[in-house]
């Protein structure tokens, strides 16, 4: 099914958690379900799987700050920001994000302005890696045929790439910080050289910073909340549990894929799902943006808390003053605990920002798409743009490494930028 665009501006303001139901929301008998079938073409599919292999790729030799400060949230989110303004500029139904040229660029050719500023990013931030993408550009422009708007097309699309490039320069990434050292006070996160901890220093691309929407503290240790969290995830999540069901440790399973690989790919589906080069470049770069920052907000609030895994937790638990906790020296995760501290949970930020921003998108919550997993070798599908955040909230749970209070903040959080992200620089109507 083609994509949808909404035609309504989002009036609604950033709302509580229990009120994020009925924000934006149109009535089930307004708009009708959507299926997204990844089964369509365009420039931007082919360009955002040429991305995705590039930021998924290691090399020896790091030129740049992205080669040398892995953020990838971030620079698919340049390139797929300018490959949509430089689509509308040539069809003005949106509003540009940041780049618009004084003049239309009527007759410019879509699929060269597309491939030239998705090749311009991904020349300037990845010069070690362009086995990805030099030769796909050369065939793909090669076989474009020659005319004034093949010319005008790149050129647009070059200018778009030099524009986000410019604005995203120096955006954060290598900020120098202090060695991690751990803190070995009851409730604070264990780990050794943590992971990400610059990404909460780069520069947001829709937020107004990367702390807007912080979430309030954890529960105390001493609380009932932490206990009755505590306990559940202490039955469910370890390494040999009585109550986890087989279905449950495949959940879990299922949402273990490394985040660069998992996230990229899927996303890609989605710019798979229509023949609209200029809706798909809309929809991808909303999508990305929304990530960057839902991400990178989700680090910030983690590493401000600095809180304790259920790994920590549970060995440790005569040292949280909690009677209703009780340690257990031998208990371990099922699945592996990211290396980053508890509190928000990170699946729970990207996946509930991402469903919340296509709840926004198309107007209805009613959302089909399907999400694909190289850990177990399997494909899911989800009716409701709530679906995959569910999904991923419990399999964090079930793989022993978050509460179910962090996963609960990873949502509200990951809803209110993504309310942010759509009202601010995707409505549909053009300023």
């Amino acid at each position: 099914m083609a994509l949808i665009a909404f035609s309504r501006p989002l009036a609604c303001g950033l709302l509580s958690f229990a009120a994020l139901a009925n924000c934006g929301h149109v009535s089930q008998g307004t708009v009708p379900p959507v299926v997204l079938i990844p089964d369509k073409g365009n420039a931007v599919a082919v360009w955002s799987e040429i991305g995705a292999a590039t930021v998924n790729t290691t090399v020896a030799t790091s030129a740049t700050e992205a080669e040398k400060y892995v953020a990838f949230p971030a620079d698919m989110a340049t390139m797929h920001l300018a490959m949509y303004d430089a689509l509308v500029a040539i069809d003005r139904r949106y509003r540009p994000v940041h780049f618009a040229p004084a003049q239309p660029a009527t007759g410019a050719s879509v699929d060269a302005a597309t491939a030239a500023a998705a090749y311009g990013v991904l020349r300037a931030l990845f010069p070690s890696r362009a086995a990805h993408y030099q030769q796909a550009y050369d065939d793909y422009i090669a076989a474009i045929p020659e005319s004034a708007g093949k010319a005008s097309g790149i050129s647009l699309g070059a200018a778009a790439a030099a524009a986000h490039l410019q604005r995203r320069a120096s955006d954060g990434r290598s900020t120098e910080l202090r060695p991690y050292a751990a803190n070995p006070d009851a409730g604070r996160f264990r780990g050794v050289n943590p992971i990400n901890r610059n990404w909460p220093s780069i520069r947001p691309f829709i937020l107004s910073s990367i702390s807007q929407f912080r979430p309030a503290r954890p529960p105390a240790l001493s609380s009932a909340e932490y206990a009755a969290d505590f306990i559940e995830v202490k039955e469910l999540g370890g390494k040999a549990s009585a109550r986890r069901t087989a279905e449950q440790l495949e959940t879990a399973r299922f949402h273990s894929e490394p985040p660069v690989a998992h996230l990229t790919r899927n996303y890609a589906r989605f710019a798979r799902t229509t023949n609209d080069t200029v809706a798909a470049a809309r929809l991808m770069a909303a999508m990305y943006a929304n990530y960057a920052d839902a991400i990178s907000a989700c680090l910030d609030a983690k590493y401000h808390y600095d809180t304790w895994r259920p790994q920590s937790a549970i060995p440790l638990a005569d040292t949280d003053n909690n009677p209703a906790t009780i340690a257990d020296a031998a208990w371990t995760p099922v699945i592996p605990t990211p290396n980053h501290p508890e509190y928000p949970a990170a699946h729970s930020c990207a996946s509930a920002s991402l469903g919340e921003l296509l709840r926004q998108y198309y107007g209805t919550d009613r959302v089909t798409f399907s999400w694909d997993s190289k850990v177990t070798g399997t494909t899911r599908s989800y009716t409701n743009t709530d679906g995959l955040t569910r999904d991923s909230q419990m399999a964090r749970i079930y793989g022993g490494m978050h509460f179910r209070y962090s996963t609960t903040a990873g949502e509200v959080l990951g809803k209110q930028v993504a309310q942010w992200t759509m009202r601010n620089a995707f409505a549909a109507e053009p300023k």
